[in-house]
């Protein structure tokens, strides 16, 4: 039998690794797509949007179904997220003692303010939602897990940044982008500065319309031990139900809530 030359090996397990490390790649790729999608998505639909070969997308979505992973309605040919996938990300939830902790306080927010409350916390330069109690009411906000917003005319989003260094959050405002999603946006640079100094000050924040036309939100921090912000709690509703002059009552609520929940993961708010 020939043996391949030392080279030939080295050759061989590189090319095996690097096609090892693109499925990979490709497989999270998929799993995005398909949790970004409410009612499923077919296999072109899919392969389309990553740009790959229908066989190479069904190899894919078949080697993540043999594990739970993705399901796939054969009725309707539409594939959707897994069970197995749900308890991998339930996981994170399971580490993050605080979003278990909050969720009480949320229950209790909905039932005070008729409002539904989030739970949010700053990932890569954007708010990502990882606790949602919603509103009884038939007009409400709904956010689906792990969605992301942006954190310039977000109420969670304000919040946290308020508890960085200004440097820190003006950088980072800068490099995402001070897009304009309402004529209520802020995109001053010094405008906002001021917002945030403000809401440091007062404890809470408010997105009035910024991201979406109609829209208020009221936020606040929960700190760790350190009297770091690691995540924000909110109540977002409708103009018409979040008026201006419910705002004292409202926010002060949500700061309670807020406290509360510091107070039940050991932590502290910082110094003012």
């Amino acid at each position: 039998m020939i043996e391949p030359s030392t080279n030939q090996k080295t050759k061989t397990g590189k090319s095996a690794g690097a096609t090892q490390v693109q499925s990979l790649s490709r497989a999270l790729l998929l799993l995005e797509r398909l949790a970004a999608s409410d009612m499923g998505m077919s296999l072109t639909d899919v392969a389309g949007s990553l740009g790959l070969a229908p066989s190479t997308t069904h190899r894919l979505l078949n080697s993540l179904r043999s594990h739970d992973f993705v399901d796939l309605d054969e009725t309707q040919g539409l594939w959707s997220i897994g069970v197995n996938a749900f308890s991998i990300g339930n996981a994170y939830l399971k580490k993050r003692d605080f979003i278990a902790q909050a969720r009480p306080h949320m229950k209790r927010l909905v039932a005070e303010t008729g409002e539904t409350s989030n739970l949010a916390i700053l990932e890569q330069g954007s708010v990502v939602y990882v606790g949602q109690v919603e509103s009884p009411q038939t007009m409400r906000m709904v956010v689906s897990l792990g969605s992301r917003s942006p954190v310039h005319a977000s109420g969670v989003g304000k919040a946290l940044l308020s508890a960085m260094p200004m440097k820190d959050t003006l950088e980072l405002v800068r490099k995402g982008g001070m897009k304009s999603y309402t004529e209520h946006t802020i995109i001053n640079p010094s405008q906002f500065e001021q917002e945030l100094v403000k809401i440091a000050r007062q404890g809470y924040s408010l997105d009035d319309e910024e991201q979406f036309e109609g829209l208020r939100c009221i936020a606040a921090n929960i700190y760790n031990e350190y009297g770091e912000a690691v995540a924000a709690i909110s109540i977002s509703g409708p103009a018409v139900r979040v008026k201006w002059e419910r705002i004292p009552q409202l926010s002060a609520l949500v700061m309670d809530a807020a406290k509360e929940v510091t107070q039940a993961i050991g932590g502290k708010a910082p110094r003012a």
